[in-house]
């Protein structure tokens, strides 16, 4: 299943919550030599139980991440 995110670097808790249908994940690491991404797809592991990708997006704040069937 492929869903469409929007992270939010330095936040100041790692959380995912969603909006209009839209998950955002907030995680404390920063967007620089790809710390947030790799927070993200950890929160975003623990949160669905399973593996998660990024598909697009890898240096943007919208991405484009798979979650294992």
């Amino acid at each position: 299943m492929r869903m469409e995110i929007k992270v939010v670097p330095n936040a100041g808790i790692n959380e995912v919550s969603e909006k209009d249908g839209v998950l955002t994940v907030r995680v404390k690491a920063p967007a620089k030599e790809n710390r947030a991404n790799i927070a993200v797809l950890k929160l975003l592991r623990k949160h669905f139980g399973k593996d998660v990708r990024i598909v697009s997006g890898l240096t943007g704040k919208r991405k484009i991440v798979e979650v294992s069937e």
